[in-house]
């Protein structure tokens, strides 16, 4: 039962180690991430997994898929994967002080072609920066690549306040809904290779 997670993700690859599941390739799903005009947050993230997801298995229809796809939202606003210093200055202002919402959406396709989607909402709010604390995450270079510019599981997880939900969904991907879909579409955890 061959496993390929189409992200390059290594937050995912690690997610995953830790429920027991090593995934037997890595296939980067290269598509448009362009959010459709007036789409909602979880919309788009739903929509981006399962591209993924469709654009793996074209090619790889024996194995199970996994395909995720993070977004940091606040309200209808959705927050970039940041690219740049200053678009992680732009997120965390944004973000500070305030409650956001981080949602992950997961698709997974196994070998007969059945779909099991499903979509994730965690509410993180953040405590209010001081410029001292956006300057020193900044210079940690943390929140490059990552959506809404920051990463949980690393500095960024002292600006937290409080968060409701599941926690390894901020990271990328919610393990529990995750494994509990594998298992639904007949994937055998344990297994070895």
């Amino acid at each position: 039962m061959p496993l390929i997670l189409a992200s390059a993700s290594i937050r995912r690859k690690d997610l995953l180690a830790q429920a027991g599941i090593a995934p037997d390739r890595i296939i980067s799903a290269d598509i448009d991430e362009t959010p459709l005009k007036r789409e909602l947050p979880a919309d788009y993230a739903s929509r981006l997994a399962r591209e993924k997801a469709d654009k793996v298995y074209l090619d790889n229809k024996t194995d199970f898929i996994i395909a995720a796809d993070t977004v940091v939202a606040r309200g209808r606003t959705i927050f970039p994967k940041a690219e740049t210093e200053k678009q992680v200055q732009e997120c965390l202002s944004a973000l500070s002080g305030r409650a956001h919402d981080v949602i992950t959406a997961i698709c997974i396709i196994n070998p007969e072609g059945k779909i099991s989607s499903r979509t994730v909402s965690t509410k993180v709010t953040f405590k209010r920066f001081s410029q001292q604390e956006i300057d020193m995450y900044l210079q940690s270079g943390e929140g490059i690549g990552k959506a809404g510019g920051y990463a949980i599981q690393g500095l960024a997880g002292c600006f937290v306040k409080r968060i409701n939900g599941s926690y390894s969904s901020v990271v990328g991907l919610p393990l529990y809904e995750t494994v509990n879909s594998l298992i639904g579409l007949g994937y055998i955890l344990g297994q070895t290779k």
